[in-house]
């Protein structure tokens, strides 16, 4: 029985560790809030899903150490922005031989590394143990133990396929691969296209606006990806394409109903105080965007995101310039 560290206890850590105890791991779930380490020692988190009732192999504690301790895997599920002052806190605990999962889509920012690469440099964690866990997994679906699918993303395929057993049942179908570029990059970037078509709807635009934001957002996933060296399938796979019209189309979807808030008109201040929880795409567009400029990528739709997000124009402002660039032939 593999014996596993989630570090964090928000949405998708806690849907994951539930994954993995119910494939038969025996998981230890770390959260900084005694009164949500409470919560899940009672079998419920209470203030991320209520509605899921933890299985008794789940248990909590807030200490790292204890978290960390004796894991074959450890898994790191913090927003993506606060990683490396977490792995300077903490990272010292992980076990020299686990494998460190990352569930985390973003790049951060100042340095514009992606999540991995902050692990093997915080962390010093090898390249061959970290592995990278994106798709189409929109956490309380999970929870209600609906079909899903993900890919494991490792340059080592032994660790990718030991993630992957440790994951898989019924109803979670993994399917591994060694090109954690493209899968990172396409995590990273489908939140800020989510935001976008979340503005388009909260503007009143309809499903043709939409599906070309999707589409459009997928070519400059794409363009991006390939600048750094990933390979073009991925971007066509689960958590291409499929992890894309997941966050792009539901109302599940953090990114898209912080988007569809700025569509009707709220601040960014008050869009904020109205989520509970993060919205990793307003954080990442930017550094998402300082990514493509350094690698002479051309990323429109990523540019009027960070034009809203951080620059502070209206969306209603910005709207319409994501369907007026320029004349110019179809390009991938």
């Amino acid at each position: 029985m593999t014996k596993v560290a989630v570090m964090s206890a928000g949405s998708w850590g806690t849907a994951f560790a539930f994954l993995l105890a119910k494939a038969g791991c025996t998981v230890t779930m770390w959260a900084r809030r005694q009164d949500v380490v409470d919560q899940i020692n009672s079998g419920v988190n209470r203030d991320y899903l209520p509605d899921l009732e933890l299985p008794a192999t789940i248990r909590a504690t807030a200490d790292p150490e204890e978290a960390c301790h004796g894991a074959e895997l450890v898994t790191l599920a913090v927003p993506s922005q606060t990683l490396r002052a977490n792995l300077m806190e903490w990272g010292q605990a992980i076990p020299a031989e686990a494998d460190v999962v990352s569930l985390m889509k973003g790049v951060e920012l100042g340095t514009t590394m992606r999540m991995s690469e902050v692990i093997e440099q915080v962390a010093g964690i090898a390249r061959e143990r970290i592995v990278v866990v994106s798709g189409p997994n929109l956490a309380k679906e999970i929870a209600l133990q609906q079909p899903a699918a993900s890919t494991v993303a490792c340059i080592d395929p032994a660790a990718a396929n030991r993630v992957a057993a440790a994951c898989a049942s019924q109803v979670f179908r993994p399917y591994t691969t060694h090109d954690v570029v493209g899968t990172e990059i396409c995590g990273a970037t489908k939140n800020v296209v989510g935001l976008a078509v979340g503005m388009a709807e909260g503007l009143g635009f309809g499903d043709n606006t939409k599906a070309t934001i999707i589409t459009r957002g997928l070519a400059e996933t794409t363009r991006l990806g390939m600048a750094l060296g990933a390979e073009p399938q991925t971007f066509l796979g689960l958590a291409g394409v499929g992890d894309l019209i997941a966050t792009c189309m539901s109302p599940l979807s953090r990114n898209h109903s912080f988007g569809a808030k700025l569509g009707r008109g709220l601040t960014m201040e008050q869009a904020t105080a109205e989520m509970k929880q993060t919205a990793e795409g307003v954080k990442s567009c930017e550094s998402i965007l300082g990514l493509a400029q350094h690698h002479g990528v051309d990323m429109p739709i990523v540019e009027q995101v960070v034009a809203v997000v951080r620059d502070g124009q209206p969306a209603r402002e910005v709207g319409p310039k994501l369907m007026s660039r320029d004349l110019k032939p179809e390009r991938h």
